[in-house]
């Protein structure tokens, strides 16, 4: 492909932005910068009903995050304004008329009460419900005078009865429906608001859209969008619906219902939760980008620039992808080891602060170090680097104790290991580790079961980045302190 397209992502502010809308607008992304052409922001609130304050701005923020800039939208401009649909209301209602006046579309007049109980009726005989035609059949003289006259009306697209219709999707290939089972739509509810069918139609055609990249939910809904397309004449986009996500498990479908079943153990399909729970907007970008798409059979790592290099409306695929978060946590930890050791303590600074450390910026930069190639998120950094910035540290009793030790041999091997790296001037690395080597050699010890005890009573913990390491960062007082005071532990439970 070559030529300049022309997409749009055309989220609803009805909800928090989830990894589905983040890959839509990736692939949207990827496939203008690929060929040159135009990436549109559009706003779909119709429906104001289900608008959630902020919910806008997180859908804008989430999309900076992940670095998928736009070249039209409602915070940009441009010369397919307005980008948000409740501005165009006005729009839409000219292109309902035009429908009404070549005889594609018609008022409808019935009540709420009567379509309640046209649907009840159809329903007690197993019927589908669907709109009786009453008043597609109104002369449209009455049709004209009772809508100059300000009566109560919604406007239907009117579906052809015969025959059938068919569209073709880039990835199923052709959808056809029989036009007998199709039901005359509203295009534009009784308060003068149009509907998705209309309103996302003439949008597409007024912004020059040439690809629609959007969800499998739309597939069944392709033919009427078409109907609409071409009761009006206009050239048809490419459709492309892209793979349903599948819950983790494999088994059904991925919905905003089932957040709340992940999130307790530990996930989120939500855009912001993943920033907060220190996943790199690269990492979620790769992520999402595999789910549903092959870029090559060799490598599974890429950057934003990578990919659009890589990019082809090819390598999607129709086939619904497991939401696997291992695979997030591959690519976060991936990600994280690529970085920087600069860009990586930048990123950790507001991580330690918001945990209450005072990360200053040399002790950071060697933390971050430490622990770059031992974190999945950088969250994770506070939980294996946080002792670094502690006073004081306060391990588990049993975890000071050798494997096969005594507490009380375990207390004199810290003993003769703090008076053995007293004894030197400074630390050194190397020379150190031999010395601790040869003397876990002396005591009948493994130097691992030695080195194990010190991790234990230098860090606090069990699992830190390497021994060594962490020693050379806290400082030869504070690690000298930390192995005494290990050892009075060990000595008042002998007792």
């Amino acid at each position: 492909m070559t030529e300049p397209v022309c997409v749009r992502f055309a989220p609803s502010p009805t909800g928090h932005m989830h990894i589905g809308s983040a890959r839509t607008a990736l692939y949207d992304y990827l496939l203008a910068r690929k060929t040159g052409g135009r990436f549109i922001l559009r706003i779909e609130d119709t429906d104001q009903k289900r608008l959630i304050p902020g919910a806008e701005q997180e859908i804008i923020d989430g999309l900076h995050w992940l670095g998928l800039d736009w070249d039209e939208g409602p915070d940009k401009g441009g010369p397919h304004g307005p980008y948000r649909q409740s501005l165009a209301k006005e729009i839409y209602l000219e292109h309902a008329r035009q429908l009404i006046a070549n005889d594609r579309a018609y008022p409808c007049f019935c009540t709420s009460e009567r379509l309640a109980a046209l649907r009840e009726s159809q329903r007690q005989r197993k019927e589908n419900p669907r709109y009786d035609g009453t008043c597609r059949n109104l002369p449209p003289s009455e049709a004209a005078r009772r809508m100059a006259a300000g009566e109560t009306h919604v406007i239907r697209f009117k579906t052809p009865k015969e025959g059938s219709t068919a569209a073709v999707d880039l990835l199923r290939g052709e959808i056809r429906v029989e036009n007998g089972t199709l039901d005359d739509f509203i295009l534009v509810k009784s308060d003068g608001l149009a509907l998705y069918h209309l309103a996302a139609m003439v949008d597409d055609n007024r912004m020059g859209v040439t690809h629609v990249l959007r969800g499998a939910e739309w597939l069944s809904t392709l033919p009427l969008h078409a109907l609409v397309v071409r009761a009006f004449g206009w050239r048809e986009p490419v459709w492309c619906h892209l793979s349903v996500f599948l819950k983790p498990s494999g088994k059904g479908k991925m919905s905003k219902r089932d957040s709340a079943q992940t999130a307790t153990e530990g996930h989120s399909i939500f855009i912001r939760d993943l920033r907060e729970e220190g996943y790199l907007p690269e990492a979620i970008v790769n992520w999402i980008a595999l789910m549903g798409a092959s870029f090559d059979e060799t490598e599974d790592v890429f950057s934003l620039e990578e990919l659009v290099r890589r990019f082809d409306l090819k390598h999607l695929n129709p086939s619904p992808a497991a939401i696997s978060y291992e695979k997030a946590d591959h690519f976060n930890g991936t990600h994280i080891r690529l970085l920087s050791v600069e860009d990586l303590t930048a990123l950790l600074k507001p991580v330690f602060e918001k945990a209450g450390y005072a990360a200053d910026g040399e002790r950071l930069r060697k933390v971050a170090a430490a622990v770059q190639v031992r974190i999945v998120t950088l969250d994770d950094a506070v939980a294996m680097g946080g002792f670094f910035f502690h006073d004081e540290v306060h391990p588990e009793a049993h975890d000071l104790v050798g494997k096969g030790l005594t507490t009380a041999q375990s207390a004199d091997a810290l003993r003769a290991a703090r008076e053995l790296l007293a004894a030197e001037p400074e630390f050194e690395s190397a020379k150190d580790e031999a010395a601790l080597r040869a003397l876990a050699e002396r005591l009948g010890y493994k130097p691992g079961v030695l080195f194990g005890m010190m991790r234990a009573a230098i860090t606090g913990q069990t699992v830190s980045p390497p021994l060594f390491a962490s020693m050379e960062i806290i400082g030869r007082k504070t690690y000298l302190a930390r192995l005494e005071a290990a050892e009075e532990l060990l000595r008042k439970m002998v007792g």
